[in-house]
């Protein structure tokens, strides 16, 4: 991070912009993790990705269960929560923001301030198959580009003063090339898709190219109202663009690993590849494809790697999963989350000392 952005960290506290005892995030200077601005205390992201409302926006936030959430969050240790902001709830057109949605995530930010946790912001989600914005999805390349940089300038305006910020995660598994009969999205799970493309009129331009304009555009539009939180995009091994085209914009890396059975090895592998000088986060993972025992082993030994962990936070919360399962009424799916949820509790200490 460069002495700018310490200069603007300490001009908006010495300002007294921020009122909590939170301190902003900010790279370490030997870019291997994170420390807390002020202290510079080491800060290691270890959280869930969660829900504050339906993937697909629809539903009003109920934000007594959101409050309660966060302090079953706070009692397992965590201290950060990836939540991920739909593009159809928060662009009503293309020049038109929903001041609804920004009202609802500068009352989220006073919320996680409250209960001391921090957020990554992922954006420009559009999950729900079912809920999608048919003049976005109409648009072409150009366009849609301008209308995610607008998203992006409204998010970031909103957000720039407050500690409670983690980072800003771009775009949640893009994808690069396509031509004009493609989707849009390229990966589905029953009626939500995660796989976004950047682009569906490449021609002859170099996916390398492509991404690095577009993480560059998006940046800039970051950059006009937020000089200090961290940016990132979250990436698949083996999709997506090279962690190697877009280091230069990006102040960490954050991936998406899901271990299979029995291969720790091959996920350890796959986390490397992602080494390119700068921090790592691990943004999600899961025993989705494997046993416990190997997530904890996965967990364990990608520490001196990473610099971060974010597993998936069940809808229920714990202690209801816990009684569904004492009246042996607990579903495979609800057993798996609590199995997690009980995993993360019992190496929190190892992974939040190493």
């Amino acid at each position: 991070m460069g002495h700018w952005r310490l200069w603007v960290i300490g001009l908006i506290m010495v300002a007294g912009c921020s009122t909590s005892r939170m301190e902003f995030v900010q790279v370490a200077a030997n870019e291997k993790g994170f420390v807390l601005a002020n202290s510079q205390k080491r800060f290691i992201p270890w959280g869930h990705n969660y829900d504050v409302n339906d993937p697909g926006g629809e539903t009003k936030i109920d934000w007594k269960r959101v409050e309660l959430d966060l302090d079953d969050l706070r009692k397992m240790r965590a201290d950060v929560i990836r939540v991920h902001l739909q593009v159809p709830h928060y662009m009503l057109g293309p020049d038109k923001v929903n001041p609804q949605a920004l009202s609802e995530l500068s009352h989220l930010l006073r919320l996680a301030k409250k209960k001391r946790i921090y957020l990554d912001i992922t954006g420009l989600a559009s999950y729900n198959i079912h809920n999608r914005a048919d003049w976005y999805d109409s648009l072409h390349d150009q366009e849609r580009w301008r209308v995610q940089a607008r998203f992006w300038e409204a998010v970031a305006k909103t957000c720039a003063n407050s500690p409670v910020v983690f980072c800003y995660d771009l775009m949640n598994e893009p994808v690069v090339g396509g031509k004009p009969t493609d989707s849009w999205y390229a990966g589905r799970m029953g009626d939500y898709e995660f796989v976004q493309r950047l682009s569906r009129e490449q021609g002859d331009r170099a996916a390398e190219n492509i991404a690095q304009q577009w993480t560059a555009m998006m940046v800039q539009a970051i950059r006009r109202y937020d000089k200090i939180h961290a940016i990132t995009i979250g990436m698949l091994p083996a999709w997506g663009p090279s962690p190697k085209w877009l280091k230069d914009d990006l102040d960490f890396i954050a991936v998406h690993i899901y271990p299979s059975a029995g291969k720790v090895d091959q996920a350890i592998n796959n986390l490397k590849q992602f080494d390119v000088g700068k921090p790592i986060v691990v943004e999600e993972t899961f025993p989705l494809a494997c046993s416990v025992d190997d997530e904890r082993e996965f967990l364990l030994r990608s520490r001196g790697i990473a610099s971060g962990w974010i597993g998936q936070y069940p809808q229920e919360r714990p202690a209801e999963l816990e009684k569904l399962r004492q009246n042996h009424k607990i579903s495979p799916g609800q057993s798996m989350y609590l199995a997690w949820i009980e995993l993360f509790e019992q190496v929190g200490p190892e992974m939040l000392d190493n």
